[in-house]
């Protein structure tokens, strides 16, 4: 029993910061009017567990427990769309925003990854000295 307890665990933990990671893209792609098709815990290989869409985005839980994704309109690394690649660059797309717009969406499921660290860390300390 206590090791279904320990996976259970690990998998919430895991889940938490996956979804805070994500979260780190999902915020300054929104700030900057960029729209946002899919936000995912876990991945939806052939089919979700859970979907639900509330507004332009498409919220879910995959079946394969291997991370999480958020998938910005216009980003090619994510989402291989040729056909959206073929077309011109829209306003509310990634590849239609200046690098430094498309840098801090990049950099902030690590920056979020930092803070959570010294925070933790902080929480630590004052737990135990």
């Amino acid at each position: 029993m206590t090791i279904a307890i320990q996976i259970a665990q690990f998998i919430l933990i895991i889940s938490i910061l996956v979804i805070l990671h994500e979260f780190g893209h999902f915020l300054p792609a929104k700030y900057f009017k960029i729209k946002v098709e899919k936000f995912y815990l876990f991945f939806d290989w052939k089919f979700s567990l859970f979907k639900k869409k509330i507004g332009e985005t498409e919220w879910g839980i995959g079946w394969l427990p291997l991370g999480g994704y958020v998938k910005i309109a216009g980003m090619i690394d994510e989402s291989m769309d040729k056909e959206q690649m073929a077309l011109p660059p829209q306003p509310w797309e990634f590849r239609s925003k200046p690098a430094w717009q498309r840098l801090i969406i990049m950099l902030g499921g690590v920056f979020v990854n930092f803070v959570l660290g010294i925070f933790i860390y902080i929480m630590l300390m004052y737990a135990y000295g």
